[in-house]
């Protein structure tokens, strides 16, 4: 295989491995603010212990996040070196924003999170989470910002000429919205809290079946099952929005996503298909008559154009982005199947004497997961053969002195780093949720009475 081919197979394994933890931190970052939020309004010392748990699996994943991320950041300029000079004032701006104000937000309150349980108050550790919690969404808004602007570049100039040529920001806030970036990091960021809701939901739901810890489990469901329910409903508001922004900024993505080959009007939705792009036709179709129009622009009658409109040499390829989009959405309906079934059996006070449904709810932890992963496929895919949208090609963003087989030597490296790594998250994990969390008769109890007492002596002073 060529270098190029390579080096994007490297990024997006290495991404890819990435994304796992980062979409889970933010998730559980929020669920943590909500249970000691619960705790501080009712003193139950549940929560508390609810928090505590939780806690140290966000610790994990915020650990494996870091060390995961830095090499993307290194992969930036030995196999696209070309691409980051080009973008390196845009570009590296995010990055830095995201480190000053993100980063160091997050990693600086962590250690009161983690350690300050019987140091500082209660008020002042719910601060502590509170701005980790911030942190986390701060260093994803300044992620997603470089990223949409290499899909929809705003508030730029180019300086120079021939290699020589680099892209200077002239206005840094349309830079920062520039047209896709509030879209794509609203879809971003509620994919994240699906993450983390649906590992609280899948761990309580073990409990459950495994007749463990009811109370924390119980309640631990109670939480993840709300906050996945509003996350549902605003996701597919956000994504409906996502997908109207690319239909107008990013045609021949949209066209893809869709697999439309030939601009039409009243085109339906299509449920099920098999792209050809040879035949230009989308073969064993199922769809919904102009429902795609109208989801599109408000018009049953309405046109969308097709790839037709670009140079075949630069479509994306169909196959892969027709069908992790679709892989994407499906994602999103078993969680929502999910939740309505759990909510149903728990309105009819069912759900801890069903055990499918309860197993149903423990595999649910890799449906946001899978989702998110497809999101970023077909959003990445479907910019090709852009690295930024109508500005830099991807073979051209390639280093000149790396060759093939140092970037297959460095791709076997990383496989073998990250499989440990990720045997490693699985067995912690494991640990923790076998374990469970602490109750009153473990010897712990004393050290969250501790921390409990210590929020009445505050009150009282």
């Amino acid at each position: 295989m060529s270098a190029e081919i390579l080096a994007r197979l490297q990024f997006a394994f290495t991404i890819m491995f990435h994304y796992i933890y980062p979409q889970l931190s933010i998730g559980l970052g929020l669920i943590l603010v909500i249970m000691e939020t619960c705790y501080l309004t009712t003193k139950n010392i549940l929560f508390l212990e609810m928090t505590q748990f939780w806690t140290k699996v966000f610790a994990l994943t915020f650990a494996l996040g870091v060390s995961t991320g830095i090499v993307m950041e290194f992969e930036f300029g030995t196999n696209w070196a070309t691409y980051s000079r080009y973008v390196g004032d845009v570009f590296g701006s995010a990055l830095a924003a995201e480190g000053v104000f993100a980063f160091f937000l997050e990693s600086g309150f962590l250690g009161i999170l983690l350690f300050g349980w019987h140091r500082v108050g209660p008020k002042m550790h719910f601060f502590a989470t509170l701005m980790v919690c911030l942190g986390a969404h701060f260093s994803a808004i300044w992620i997603i910002v470089a990223n949409s602007w290499m899909q929809t570049p705003a508030g730029f100039h180019i300086v120079g000429e021939g290699l020589k040529a680099r892209a200077e920001i002239i206005d840094f806030w349309a830079m920062v919205f520039n047209p896709s970036s509030v879209d794509r990091l609203t879809h971003s960021i509620i994919g994240c809290w699906l993450s983390g809701a649906f590992m609280v939901i899948s761990v309580a739901a073990y409990y459950l079946l495994k007749k463990r810890h009811l109370d924390f489990a119980k309640q631990s469901l109670k939480i993840g099952l709300i906050v996945a329910v509003i996350s549902l409903t605003l996701q597919v508001m956000s994504g409906d929005s996502s997908a109207k922004g690319v239909a107008v900024n990013q045609p021949a993505k949209f066209a893809a996503l869709e697999g439309i080959f030939k601009t039409q009007q009243e085109v339906p939705l299509t449920i099920f298909g098999l792209p050809n792009a040879e035949k230009q036709q989308i073969e064993y179709q199922i769809g919904i008559p102009k429902l795609l129009s109208f989801m599109t622009h408000g018009d049953f009658n309405s046109e969308i154009k097709g790839l037709e409109t670009v140079s075949q040499k630069d479509w994306p390829n169909v196959k892969v982005v027709f069908q992790t989009y679709r892989l994407m959405i499906g994602m999103w309906m078993a969680m929502v199947l999910s939740t309505l079934i759990a909510s149903y059996l728990w309105w009819k006070k069912r759900l801890f004497d069903t055990p499918w449904a309860l197993r149903l709810l423990v595999a649910s932890v890799v449906f946001p997961q899978i989702a998110n992963q497809a999101g970023w496929v077909s959003a990445e895919m479907g910019r090709f053969p852009w690295i930024v949208q109508d500005l830099l090609r991807i073979s051209e963003g390639l280093s000149k002195s790396v060759t093939a087989n140092q970037i297959l030597g460095s791709i076997i490296m990383f496989g073998f780093v990250y499989l440990f790594l990720f045997l490693l998250f699985i067995y912690l994990l494991n640990e923790k949720f076998v374990h469970g969390p602490s109750y009153v008769e473990d010897s712990r109890y004393h050290h969250l009475r501790t921390f409990a007492q210590t929020d009445t002596q505050t009150k009282d002073k």
